[in-house]
């Protein structure tokens, strides 16, 4: 008999080429994988509510799995946390009801951005962390920007691939706000589901208004585009973060604790 979990998990995306296992290189799923087989002494499949790009780092990605019932949430946070390579880390490990799946049973999911506009967001201790973009922008014109994305639309315009089966996300968050120490800022957006490469077109596109590079119009009229091609190019992947991930909280089983004590009374 198994039980199904949810870890919440960290992970600095640099030496990763994604979430998803590829081919060649070192991915995320990859590396959660070999743990969970290395404790189970059997293959176990890994799902995470987004597959984040390379590059693209997590402070909040949820990870669902399966592992024998003797197996506590307890148990499995430090059994994790002592094998996972030291880019990754479990803030938390949850019980969930069988049936749960972090992609499929998730009800929103959060991203951050952040750019940096001062000359030290260039350093090497921030540079892999932000987009170094190192000049001012217009926030007004952001902020502007921003708003024109909340609701339900098709953002076509914004999609990597073209062969989705639909491109519809309803978008309930989306601001920017100031980052503390006047280090630049920082671009929140919640939706109920991402295309690839959605967000990091959004934030190019956004930034070329802010810096009058195009008109703010341009937002309105790539969410009615059809293709991506009038887009701008993608802001870097190493200021992308997968912040949070919202699932209904029915999902959550009982406590271990409570789980233990009607074993020990059966």
């Amino acid at each position: 008999m198994r039980r199904t979990f949810l870890a919440t998990l960290q992970y600095d995306g640099t030496g990763f080429v994604g979430w998803q296992r590829q081919p060649a290189g070192r991915s995320v799923q990859g590396e959660f994988e070999r743990v969970l087989e290395r404790l189970f002494a059997e293959r176990s499949v890994a799902h995470a509510a987004g597959r984040t790009d390379a590059g693209v780092h997590a402070l909040g990605q949820g990870v669902s799995f399966s592992a024998p019932a003797d197996w506590s949430h307890s148990a499995l946070h430090r059994a994790l946390n002592a094998l996972l390579p030291r880019d990754c880390w479990v803030a938390s490990v949850h019980s969930m009801h069988s049936g749960f799946h972090a992609r499929k049973s998730a009800m929103s999911r959060r991203y951050r951005y952040d750019i940096g506009l001062d000359d030290e967001a260039a350093s090497p201790f921030r540079s892999r962390y932000e987009w170094a973009l190192c000049r001012p922008v217009d926030i007004e014109l952001l902020h502007a920007a921003a708003k024109t994305l909340i609701g339900e639309y098709d953002f076509r315009g914004f999609a990597a691939k073209t062969d989705k089966p639909h491109y519809r996300c309803r978008i309930l968050t989306s601001n920017w706000v100031r980052r503390p120490a006047e280090q630049g800022l920082s671009f929140a957006i919640e939706a109920d589901r991402f295309l690839q490469r959605m967000i990091r077109m959004l934030v190019g596109t956004m930034i070329d208004i802010g810096m009058g590079r195009r008109p703010l119009t341009d937002m309105a009229d790539l969410l009615d585009s059809d293709h991506n091609q009038n887009t701008s190019a993608p802001a870097p992947p190493h200021g992308l973060y997968f912040d949070s991930v919202v699932y209904p909280p029915e999902l959550y089983a009982e406590s271990d604790e409570t789980h233990a004590a009607a074993a020990r009374h059966a």
